[in-house]
């Protein structure tokens, strides 16, 4: 499998390393698997399941928050002796690597069991995760400097602003005048996925890993690159946290005020929704920074989520294959295991949502064993 690892005693992990960032991407991949693996979609919780159009549940906070978290790790693992000792060209080659790893480890994703080439989705989470990796990288690559990334997070909320909101789309008109402003089907966004990717789209009308919201998705990554740029400074951790806070209730208030014109809507990745999101992401960067690097509150509960957070696109990957394969597979008279176990046993487990919560933390639980596998013998996995 072409994948590159790296094998890293405890002894030589580096001491700056910030355990916090580790915790956080770890709780963020663990929640990720949790909502992704529902019992039963139509019974859970609000909070485990995507909001269906405008709107905001603590599902839409995982995917904009794993992608702020790599903002913050492109800095600081720019910053890292190794590689600033390394060359741009070699690097570039590196980046390169990665993204092409990422796209291809998600159409594997997408495709498999069947893999029917035909009708294959070609958009995805880590064909986004790693367009936002690969331009993240790349201005890492060009300059550490804070100003190009203000500049290009505001320019592209405004861009995307404006494609959805004064570009016409053809056959349709104007947005607002001709129709509602963020239709469902008739937007820009839409109708640019439709013509480039066919009966190739997640919803089939619309993909919420599109094209043009690739770009509102980068203005989260570049979140994180602003963040990851002020946990360098050389202020104290006190001055850090109290920063984030701020920043994390500003973000919230712009996101909300946008929001009464531009409305927060995960699948089309509003500007507000980028705003919004991202203050939620601040604010909890802010307490997993004073609890773990400030208050040093480490131990055993920190522990799980390291595991997840070293290996974190890994065990993504593990979960969405098993996920499938549970879901597609016959097990018992035809039936696949998922749909079998859970209206066998958890459906029983106090209410059908209860039942449907305890079926998505076991499930996130067995997608920890083969990360702690790897972690027991320092192995970490580089998609």
């Amino acid at each position: 499998m072409p994948l590159s690892y790296a094998i890293e005693p405890e002894a030589k992990k580096p001491s700056t390393r910030l355990i916090s960032i580790d915790v956080l991407r770890g709780i963020t991949v663990a929640f990720m698997i949790a909502v992704n693996n529902n019992g039963y979609n139509d019974a859970a919780y609000r909070f485990m399941n995507h909001s269906p159009w405008n709107g905001f549940t603590a599902t839409d906070l995982v995917f904009p928050t794993f992608l702020f978290i790599m903002g913050i790790s492109v800095v600081l693992s720019f910053g890292g002796s190794r590689i600033q000792a390394t060359s741009k060209s070699t690097l570039l080659v590196h980046i390169l690597r990665r993204f092409c790893l990422l796209v291809f480890f998600g159409l594997i994703v997408n495709g498999f069991p069947y893999f029917h080439l035909g009708t294959l989705r070609i958009y995805g989470v880590l064909q986004r995760i790693a367009v936002c990796y690969l331009l993240a990288s790349l201005l890492q690559l060009i300059t550490d400097r804070i100003t190009p990334r203000i500049v290009l997070l505001v320019a592209s909320l405004a861009a995307y602003w404006v494609i959805l909101r004064w570009i016409p789309v053809p056959g349709h008109g104007m947005p607002v005048r001709d129709f509602p402003l963020l239709d469902r089907d008739i937007n820009l966004a839409a109708y640019v996925d439709r013509h480039i990717f066919p009966n190739r789209l997640f919803e089939g009308t619309r993909d919420p890993e599109g094209l043009l919201s690739d770009i509102p998705a980068f203005a989260s990554t570049l979140l994180g690159m602003i963040a990851g740029w002020w946990l360098k400074t050389g202020r104290d951790a006190t001055s850090k946290v109290r920063a984030l806070v701020i920043s994390g209730v500003l973000l919230l208030a712009a996101g909300l005020l946008w929001s009464q014109s531009f409305p927060i809507n995960k699948k089309l990745w509003t500007s507000s929704y980028v705003l919004y999101a991202g203050g939620w992401s601040v604010l909890i960067l802010a307490a997993c920074y004073f609890a773990i690097e400030i208050k040093q509150w480490r131990g055993a509960w920190t522990f799980p989520w390291i595991v997840f957070g070293t290996n974190a696109i890994t065990a993504y990957v593990f979960s969405e294959l098993l996920s499938t394969a549970v879901s597609v597979f016959p097990f018992r008279h035809g039936e696949p295991f998922q749909p079998f176990v859970y209206s066998s046993f958890f459906q029983h487990i106090g209410s059908p949502a209860f039942g449907s919560l305890v079926y998505s933390a076991l499930f996130a639980a067995f997608c920890w064993i083969p990360v702690w596998l790897l972690y027991r013998r320092r192995v970490f996995l580089r998609l």
